[in-house]
């Protein structure tokens, strides 16, 4: 195996295979979030170096994928904000009036489900530090999903993300790697990513009927879907467990080949 990471600006064709290769990674519904509608194309129009693959040039195979935006940060976790759709909105208003970065967002690291469990999420972490060492801003922001929080959709994420094993390390599993890694929990949000639909539409993302009124629990959500049959409307809000990782210097990067 040789991994390369190519970037979007690079050869765009290849996020052509990425539905097929990285489906059921994440749930259906993460894949029809309310801000992606305004900002999607734009991701990859203005932003196509900061959106990379892991590839693998011997078999021709795509490995992992990381996409990200540089956002304005001051540094402290307030200003972190609730999560990834502020996030993305903040990144293209700092785009759009030329304002300088303080940190880069990152807003997917997945692994291809036919290579998980080989550490290629340590290395897509590399590599978006890296890609924030070249934008020139000293960390990186993780509004992540924790693996597990989908197994305890009722506890507050504030509270979830506070739970440890009996060895001191972070009981969810990603928020584990993430600190194994170099970052730190900096906060909590039950407000990340906005996520709407008729009731049909959930009922399809879910493979679930929701009969009547009122909150569901349903597979994979990290929380409760709240739905209203006569505004013909399921509305969920995502919750996330914010990571900084701060950006080495070059000279102590790590390499991959």
């Amino acid at each position: 195996m040789a991994i390369v990471v190519v970037r979007y600006s690079q050869r765009p064709s290849l996020w052509d295979r990425i539905p097929e290769q990285f489906a059921g990674v994440i749930p259906e519904y993460n894949l029809h979030g309310d801000i992606n509608g305004d900002y999607w194309n734009r991701l990859f129009e203005d932003f196509p170096d900061y959106q990379f693959l892991l590839y693998d040039d011997e078999s021709d195979d795509i490995l992992g994928a990381g996409r990200s935006l540089p956002r304005s940060w001051d540094g402290t976790p307030e200003d972190l904000g609730p999560g990834l759709d502020d996030s993305i909105g903040r990144a293209f208003a700092d785009h759009d009036a030329g304002r300088a970065p303080g940190g880069l967002c990152a807003l997917g690291i997945e692994v291809a489900q036919t290579h998980q469990g080989k550490g290629l999420s340590k290395i897509l972490l590399d590599t978006m530090t890296a890609t924030a060492r070249i934008a020139g801003v000293d960390t990186v922001l993780v509004p992540i999903r924790p693996t597990w929080k989908d197994r305890y959709p009722l506890v507050p994420i504030e509270r979830y993300a506070s739970w440890t094993r009996d060895d001191g390390s972070p009981f969810d599993p990603w928020i584990r790697t993430q600190v194994k890694a170099g970052g730190a929990v900096a906060a909590a949000s039950a407000r990340s990513s906005r996520i709407t639909g008729t009731v049909a539409e959930w009922e399809s993302w879910t493979q679930m009927s929701f009969p009547d009124d009122g909150d569901y629990v349903f597979p994979g959500g990290l929380t409760t879907l709240s739905v209203d049959h006569g505004g013909d409307l399921g509305a969920y809000w995502e919750p996330a467990v914010w990571i900084t990782h701060r950006v080495r210097p070059a000279t102590d990067a790590p390499q991959h080949g």
